[in-house]
């Protein structure tokens, strides 16, 4: 049995051989330190991608079996990106940045982090009509139609492999920041902020349906959508639902039509109060699945869905930073989540500086053991 034959097994409640050992890919900056310990050459930390060469190359040395976020894709974003360029240079070194989406970040030159959101481009109709609508039209450019022709030549037959369904409300919180999607939504122009929406969210679908239509055979679609934080969503529930609910709706049936049943959904932090929208709408595969200071969100959605609702990921990273007993007894919390079926345990983000190598390697060999 393969791996995309024990992932498709998995899913579908299916018996297996095996657990697939599945991870969501690392910091640049781990893998600088491991090249530096010894562990890989220097060269595959810089060539390293999701999915790509490197990333395979990194999986033989520790024993993963694959990456999850083995997604191939259009061109699903802004049409060009803004040119990035610094606005200021402050007294203690900090640089004010405009990023390609608009947004004005601060940014420590030299540290590793997410930077703080200063200002934004995307305030009012003007902006959205003149910078940024002309950046979101569609063209048969951004589908890549002359490679998904010949997908199914050159992709793996043995790794599962998904479609990039895009975002339809993640890329556009990169756009407004989170402060002026706040404003946008609950102060100043909500029927703006559903123009702009609907205008990203429908180019984004026309992309995936021509991807489609070249009979590119996928294993799965999956959305990328970083809209919630360790207390719940950026906006309320019932706003989500009228702005996006139709969008995944529409590119969730064409996925459908193309005989993809297993759908996954990247969003970090707390995400209950947005499940039932996906629910509804066709998601059906939680990822990452974080773990936090909130603890187990697998479980309980599963008690509330039944095997409707699939997982990948759900695994505490921070043990691979410990010891060889802090990785058994998460293991050992995983096992009742295993026990249920549709379930496939992952790290749950990307590994951070100060992993172990030789406790991934563990945990790998650990995982490869497990009998479902």
């Amino acid at each position: 049995m393969n791996h995309r034959q024990r992932t498709e097994n998995i899913l579908h409640y299916r018996d297996v051989d095996r657990l697939p050992v599945v991870h969501f890919g690392y910091w640049p900056e781990l893998l600088v330190e491991w090249a530096e310990q010894g562990h890989i050459p220097f060269e595959l930390a810089r060539a390293w991608g999701d999915g790509n060469d490197a990333d395979r190359a990194i999986d033989a040395r520790i024993g993963w079996d694959f990456n999850w976020f083995s997604v191939r894709g259009g061109e699903m974003g802004l049409r060009p990106y803004f040119a990035p360029e610094v606005i200021e240079v402050l007294p203690d070194g900090q640089q004010r940045v405009k990023n390609g989406y608009g947004v004005i970040e601060r940014v420590h030159p030299g540290v590793a982090s997410i930077p703080s959101e200063d200002d934004y481009t995307l305030k009012d109709r003007r902006a959205f009509e003149e910078l940024y609508l002309p950046r979101m039209q569609y063209c048969v450019e951004r589908a890549r139609l002359d490679f998904f022709r010949r997908f199914n030549e050159l992709r793996d037959a043995e790794l599962p492999v998904g479609l990039s369904l895009g975002s339809v409300l993640g890329d556009i919180r990169n756009m407004t920041s989170v402060l002026g999607m706040s404003y946008l939504l609950y102060d100043e122009d909500e029927t703006l902020f559903s123009d702009i929406v609907d205008a990203y969210a429908e180019m984004q679908t026309r992309v995936v349906e021509d991807i489609l239509k070249t009979g590119a055979r996928f294993d799965f679609g999956h959305y990328w959508e970083d809209i919630c934080f360790k207390n719940g969503p950026l906006l309320s529930p019932v706003k989500f639902r009228a702005l996006c609910a139709g969008h995944y709706a529409k590119r969730n049936a064409l996925c459908h039509a193309a005989g993809i049943d297993i759908i996954s959904l990247d969003c970090d932090g707390v995400v209950d109060q947005l499940l039932p929208v996906w629910m509804e709408t066709g998601v059906n595969t939680m990822f990452p699945i974080e773990v936090g200071t909130w603890g187990d969100q697998f479980a309980p959605a599963r008690a509330r869905y039944g095997k409707e609702l699939r997982g990948v990921g759900g695994m505490d990273k921070t043990v691979l930073r410990r010891d060889r007993a802090a990785v058994d007894a998460e293991i050992e919390r995983l096992r009742p989540l295993i026990a249920l079926g549709g379930y496939i345990p992952c790290p749950d983000h990307r590994l951070m500086p100060g992993t172990k190598f030789e406790l991934v390697q563990y945990y790998a060999d650990r995982i490869r053991s497990l009998r479902v």
